[in-house]
C-alpha cells in the first residue's frame, strides 16, 4: 500500500475541500485503500469525526504549527473532543489538534478509540483530559502534549516514543490515568524515551482502573514531578494491584528515593516488554508514508507533490 489517494483540504479555494471534515466526507464507506488528507496550513475551526466505517485515512499538514485544528467545548468526554478518531489504521501527522475551552471541565482535545492509530510529529493541546486514548492500539512519535489533569487517559495499549510531555498543573495534577480494570487485558501506557516537564507539581498518574498500568523508561523527569510519583486516587485497595514502573528514567524528578512503596523500580527482564514496538504489535501495522499518489487517474510521486 505505497500509493495513497489524495484529497487536498485548503481554506483558500485550491484545493478539493474547504473544510477537513467535508473531505472525509468524501471517502466511501468501508474504503479499503490508502486516503491522504492533505491540509494546506491555516487554523481550522472544526469538530471533527472519523467514523468508524472509513478505515485508512491520514490526515497531514506540513508542520503542527502551521496547521491547527481547533474547537472550544466541554462536557462529557466523549462528546467534546476536538478530532475523535472511530476509525482503524489511522494516521495523523504535523499537526496540532487543541481544545480551548479552558481551565474549568473536562474538554478533550483528541479522542482516539479505532484500533492501528499512529500520530506523528502533532501537537495535542487542552487543560483537563486532553487525550482521550481510548482502546485500541496505538503509537505517537515526536508528539507534544500538554494539560493539567489525567491528560493522556484510558484503556489503549499505546506507546509513546520521543514525546514532550508539558504539565501545566499548579499543584497535585496527574499525567496519566490510565484504565486497565482486569490483569488479563493487554492494555496499558509506555512512554519511551519522552522528556516531562512543566510549572507547578504533578504526579505521574493515577489509576482510573484498578489494574492501571503505565511505564516510564529512559525518560527525563524535570523536577515538576511530585517526589512521591504516584497517587491512588484515595483507594489504597489499588495498591497490590496497579503496575507502574520507571526503568532508567534520568531529571530531578526521576528521583526514586521518596517514591510510593506501591510503584516499581524495573529490573532489564521486567522493562524488557516495554521497550519495543511489539508491546502495540506494531511491526504488523505500523506503515511508511506513501510514496505516490492519485488523484483520478495520475499517479505522481512524493517529488512530484512537494513541487506543487
Amino acid at each position: 500500500m505505497s500509493t495513497a489517494n489524495l484529497i487536498r483540504v485548503d481554506q483558500t479555494g485550491n484545493g478539493d475541500f474547504r473544510k477537513i471534515q467535508d473531505a472525509i466526507n468524501s471517502v466511501r464507506a468501508n474504503n479499503s485503500e490508502l486516503v491522504f488528507i492533505w491540509i494546506k496550513p491555516g487554523t481550522y475551526r472544526e469538530k471533527i469525526v472519523v467514523p468508524s466505517d472509513k478505515p485508512f485515512i491520514t490526515l497531514s499538514g506540513t508542520k503542527s504549527s502551521d496547521t491547527v485544528i481547533t474547537w472550544n467545548d466541554s462536557g462529557e468526554i466523549f462528546d467534546s473532543p476536538t478530532l475523535s478518531v472511530l476509525a482503524s489504521d489511522f494516521v495523523g501527522r504535523f499537526l496540532t489538534i487543541q481544545n480551548t475551552y479552558g481551565t474549568t471541565g473536562k474538554a478533550v482535545s483528541l479522542r482516539v478509540s479505532g484500533d492501528k492509530a499512529a500520530f506523528y510529529n502533532c501537537r495535542i493541546l487542552s487543560y483537563q483530559d486532553t487525550l482521550l486514548d481510548d482502546s485500541g492500539r496505538h503509537y505517537f512519535n515526536n508528539c507534544y502534549i500538554e494539560g493539567a489533569v489525567d491528560f493522556i487517559f484510558g484503556n489503549a495499549a499505546s506507546l509513546f516514543e520521543k514525546c514532550h510531555l508539558h504539565s501545566s498543573s499548579e499543584r497535585d495534577g496527574a499525567i496519566t490515568a490510565q484504565r486497565r480494570l482486569s490483569s488479563t487485558e493487554n492494555t496499558g501506557f509506555t512512554f519511551l524515551g519522552c522528556k516531562i516537564t512543566g510549572d507547578g507539581a504533578t504526579f505521574l498518574g493515577r489509576p482510573w482502573g484498578a489494574f492501571s498500568r503505565v511505564v516510564f523508561a529512559y525518560s527525563f523527569m524535570s523536577s515538576v514531578i511530585i517526589p512521591q510519583g504516584w497517587n491512588d486516587w484515595g483507594d489504597q485497595a489499588t495498591h497490590s494491584s496497579v503496575y507502574y514502573g520507571e526503568y532508567k528514567c534520568y531529571g530531578p524528578g526521576a528521583n526514586r528515593s521518596k517514591r510510593v512503596g506501591w510503584s516499581r523500580s524495573l529490573t532489564s527482564n521486567e522493562a524488557a516488554s516495554f521497550l519495543t514496538k511489539d508491546m502495540i504489535g506494531g511491526r504488523d501495522w505500523l506503515r511508511a508514508p506513501p510514496t505516490s499518489f492519485r488523484r483520478g487517474s495520475a499517479v505522481f510521486s512524493v517529488k512530484d507533490n512537494n513541487d506543487e
